[in-house]
């Protein structure tokens, strides 16, 4: 039993209890409005969880750490003579390059230089997705390859240092330019120099470093020689004639991966083409009315030997309804070479049926 004595110590502490938590309520609503009172404050911390600046990005060191898991690529276009120097990076040992989907457009033959022992493979391209300016492509024979540390694109921030590595001007030797990374969402026209072709691309990351041709498929880094991006792209005249600064572009890894996963799964999309290309052997424009317009019917290609000439359009595939050029390319991206495939198509005669049996033909 408590004497008298024990319940007013008792009673003074449960007063002082009390007053305790009413100021601590208090303290919690003025502090979710953001006036939480001076007597308040916490003790200052003993220390920061913000570091020091980093240092400098040594594009000396980061090169000698991803060259060896980079390589050359040339892409040989036989009848015509034309050629395109870009990179490539190194996934697996037995040769998986990722690259620039541009770099080996149009290709029939696509050759590899590993600059770490100058050996030269035969490449086979095994996917690609035109839209992402993404390609993986295997080196015939390749064993043991030292591969590149694939990083990932979420963390980078605006003003991180990166370096851009690859072989610039088609020289065989890579070139590596730094800067700090000026834009997380860019989207841009990029022009093919070697078809004058162009396209839009998006989420890129931007870069303000003097990328050149030729580092096309090659790597972004970071400081610690991790890859955060598939070089694409490189600023052009018109800035140049604004007095803008230099700036590169790439695919963010994290997207490019996303292509490479989809390739090795095996399943084509509409956008991701698995495997050999097929081709109608055709060339094609948006009809205004709807449908993609045949433009070219070249010589001895599929398209060709089964009648459809020039001006016809082709409104559906397989009874698939065909809007555009680009709708025409996505259903026969999904294609193999020798599938035949049933066209609907409309001329100055009318509409009519044709079959068609695909070829192989070079990555579109």
């Amino acid at each position: 039993m408590y004497d008298e004595r024990q319940r007013g110590r008792l009673g003074a502490g449960r007063y002082l209890a009390l007053v305790f938590a009413a100021a601590l309520a208090i303290a919690a609503l003025l502090g979710y409005q953001g006036d939480l009172p001076r007597w308040f404050d916490p003790e200052p911390p003993s220390h920061s969880l913000i570091g020091p600046p980093l240092p400098p990005l040594d594009a000396t060191v980061v090169s000698h750490v991803v060259e060896p898991a980079l390589v050359n690529i040339t892409a040989n276009v036989r009848d015509y003579g034309l050629g395109a120097a870009g990179s490539g990076i190194v996934l697996t040992p037995e040769g998986e390059v990722l690259t620039s989907h541009h770099v080996i457009k149009g290709a029939d033959s696509v050759h590899v230089t590993d600059l770490d022992t100058g050996l030269v493979y035969e490449a086979t391209v095994l996917g690609y997705d035109s839209t992402l300016d993404i390609a993986l492509i295997a080196l015939g024979g390749a064993a043991r390859l030292p591969v590149a540390r694939i990083g990932t694109s979420a963390p980078l921030r605006l003003g991180d240092e990166v370096l851009a590595i690859g072989n610039a001007g088609g020289t065989g030797s890579p070139t590596a330019v730094a800067g700090p990374i000026t834009g997380l969402d860019s989207t841009i026209v990029a022009r093919n120099s070697a078809d004058l072709s162009r396209k839009s691309l998006r989420g890129m990351i931007e870069v303000e470093a003097a990328v050149a041709a030729g580092q096309s498929g090659g790597a972004l880094v970071d400081r610690y020689g991790a890859v955060v991006g598939v070089v694409t792209a490189a600023s052009g005249e018109v800035r140049k004639a604004l007095g803008q600064g230099p700036s590169g572009y790439a695919v963010p890894i994290d997207t490019a991966m996303t292509v490479v996963r989809q390739i090795r799964s095996g399943t084509p999309t509409d956008t991701v083409h698995v495997g050999p290309t097929a081709t109608l052997g055709i060339l094609t424009s948006d009809e205004r009315n709807g449908g993609a317009r045949i433009d070219l019917a070249v010589y001895g290609q599929p398209a060709h030997a089964a009648g459809l000439t020039d001006g016809e359009v082709i409104i559906a595939v397989d009874g698939q309804s065909i809007g555009t050029a680009q709708a025409l390319r996505a259903a026969l991206n999904v294609r193999k070479p020798d599938d035949v495939v049933r066209l609907d198509v409309t001329g100055p005669n009318g509409q009519r049926t044709v079959q068609v049996t695909l070829r192989a033909g070079p990555p579109n």
